[in-house]
């Protein structure tokens, strides 16, 4: 029988995944960075209960008003974040499903930092 109250076994957390606590994301990184430069005493805590589960479950208008209020930034400010992180997924996830793509992506990273 599961237990039920904050945690995985809560119905309220379906498709929730241990490893979010501690994933780091680019979401994740500009929200702590914007937090933290705001003051806010629980930065880490509030970038880890909203990042990476964005990707998962997307982000509403309240989440990005909410975050945008606690950053002093706009909602659009704090989509911009979440798309730019929903795009470095979509590259994380083809390079996953075509591990070849991984060599190349390397080695042009290694010629971009040449140039």
């Amino acid at each position: 029988m599961p237990i039920i109250g904050p945690g995985p076994d809560d119905p309220e957390y379906d498709n929730w995944d241990p490893s979010w606590r501690h994933q780091d994301t680019p979401f994740r990184r500009w929200l702590l960075e914007k937090l933290t430069e705001a003051g806010w005493s629980f930065a880490a805590e509030t970038a880890t209960s909203s990042a990476p589960a964005n990707r998962y479950h997307g982000l509403t208008d309240i989440d990005a008003g909410n975050l945008a209020s606690l950053i002093g930034c706009s909602p659009d400010e704090v989509r911009a974040a979440h798309k730019a992180d929903l795009a470095d997924w979509r590259q994380e996830q083809q390079l996953r499903d075509h591990p070849d793509l991984a060599v190349l992506d390397v080695d042009l990273d290694r010629l971009w930092r040449r140039s």
